[in-house]
């Protein structure tokens, strides 16, 4: 191809955007590639004239670096890359990535050209290595032994909320211990090329844009126990006036190394038929657009101390709140009787209720059917072993026992027990529910349904 003036090539960008003429016409009618003339036209759309005038310049080391790391950080093609810091060349910046990723920092400084220079060189005094055995070989292997240890400590520490060990973690650590052991060893011992280290540097030395949410994460996440994801978490800190999207919450909770985890156990009361079995009339129907309307109950174990305890609480399916419970030692009648006791307290006159239970021994006692029968309340039960036809409950249990059952350390069982009852008022009160218009049982109870 032939050298092609700054004027000629001023004037094939104006006669593409004057749109008579395709750039693949424009380009052969000048004997060039239409890849050569879009890369004037973005370089003439972001630097103007100028762009075909630029005199040569000699870049430094700085500048490069700088160039690269915006094309590594941004996913810039060499070409945009160009075109956005009027380069004259893409092909001069994959030079530079070359350089870089096979000498690091120095290979970016400009050499002087021309002959070098006929002088004597001063000789250099030639270190030579320390004999085996010697008193210097075994203090130099103390030392090396001394930075592989600090090094792999660190990176134990860091990876450990992490839980993998990544490029940026060595740099880290290779960046914490610089003023103490040379660079270049700690490179060896972390086996990551040099290029990546000053990669990282570059980012470790920048002000973290994220570092005020980072911590507002944190406050969020320990103020809930660990039992809210990134979801719930990001509609959090809109309460607070930060609005990012939960995706870059989900990384930044990866970042920190916290995250939400869900484990799950029943308990199983069935026992066969001793009593009357009723009718399933709730129908997997979970809505209620008032309270007392639809209530569900159920019965789970926990297994701690080498002791057992039973919880078994109501919950009103038009809030989800747990409306009344009781806890005890073994699964007694009283149990469930205690607990229908304290539901009945928050009974209005007229209300009407279904209270949806399993086929359990307890449901199934003629003193809880008489119970029910007197304050006017049709009972309603599950099918033999289907779980769905009372998810809600189900739900319920998993959410407890995965937010406080296997998410802390008790030192007793009493410990234990004073833990549940604070997280069913953090539950009936506090904890946002999506399809309450992220507000608690409680505050929708109060805000929504006695505005309506």
């Amino acid at each position: 191809m032939a050298k092609v003036s700054a004027e000629q090539r001023i004037q094939t960008v104006q006669r593409y955007l004057n749109g008579n003429e395709s750039m693949f016409e424009i380009a052969k009618d000048i004997g060039v590639s239409d890849q050569v003339v879009s890369e004037w036209v973005r370089r003439y759309q972001k630097n103007g004239v100028e762009t075909f005038l630029k005199s040569y310049t000699k870049y430094s080391a700085d500048y490069k670096m700088d160039v690269l790391n915006y094309m590594n950080e941004t996913g810039t093609s060499s070409t945009d890359t160009a075109a956005l810091f009027n380069i004259s060349s893409p092909g001069m910046i994959r030079n530079w990535k070359i350089k870089f990723e096979v000498g690091g920092y120095d290979a970016l400084v400009s050499k002087k050209k021309g002959r070098p220079s006929m002088k004597k060189e001063t000789k250099r005094t030639t270190i030579s290595a320390p004999t085996e055995g010697s008193v210097e070989a075994l203090e130099a292997r103390i030392r090396q032994l001394e930075m592989e240890n600090a090094y792999f400590k660190k990176v134990e520490y860091l990876s450990s909320n992490a839980r993998k060990i990544t490029n940026q973690i060595k740099a880290q650590v290779i960046y914490e211990l610089k003023e103490i052991y040379e660079v270049v060893e700690l490179i060896k011992v972390a086996d990551i090329p040099r290029s990546t280290y000053y990669y990282w540097e570059k980012r470790l030395n920048r002000t973290d844009k994220y570092a005020d949410v980072k911590v507002a994460i944190q406050s969020i996440y320990h103020e809930h126990k660990g039992r809210y994801g990134y979801r719930r978490i990001a509609k959090e800190l809109k309460k607070y006036g930060i609005h990012h999207d939960p995706k870059t919450i989900n990384c930044l909770m990866n970042a920190i190394g916290i995250k939400c985890e869900v484990r799950m156990k029943k308990y199983r009361s069935y026992k066969g038929n001793v009593g009357r079995i009723a009718p399933n009339i709730l129908q997997r129907d979970f809505t209620a657009k008032k309270m007392n309307e639809k209530w569900v109950t159920d019965v789970t174990e926990f297994h701690l101390f080498g002791e057992k305890r039973y919880l078994s609480p109501v919950l009103d399916l038009c809030n989800g709140e747990i409306i009344a419970y009781t806890v005890m030692n073994r699964p007694v009648y009283n149990l469930v009787h205690n607990m229908l006791e304290q539901a009945l307290e928050s009974l209005q006159s007229g209300d009407q209720v279904i209270l949806h239970s399993d086929q359990g021994w307890h449901y199934q006692m003629k003193k809880y059917q008489q119970t029910l029968k007197q304050h006017g309340i049709a009972q309603s039960m599950s099918r033999k072993g289907n779980c769905l036809d009372n998810a809600v409950i189900e739900n319920f249990f998993g959410l407890l026992k995965s937010e406080l059952l296997y998410l802390q350390e008790f030192e007793s069982m009493a410990h234990f027990e004073q833990e549940l009852k604070d997280y069913i008022h953090y539950y009936n009160h506090k904890r946002m529910k999506e399809k309450l218009k992220d507000l608690s049982p409680v505050e929708y109870r109060t805000q929504v349904l006695e505005v309506a």
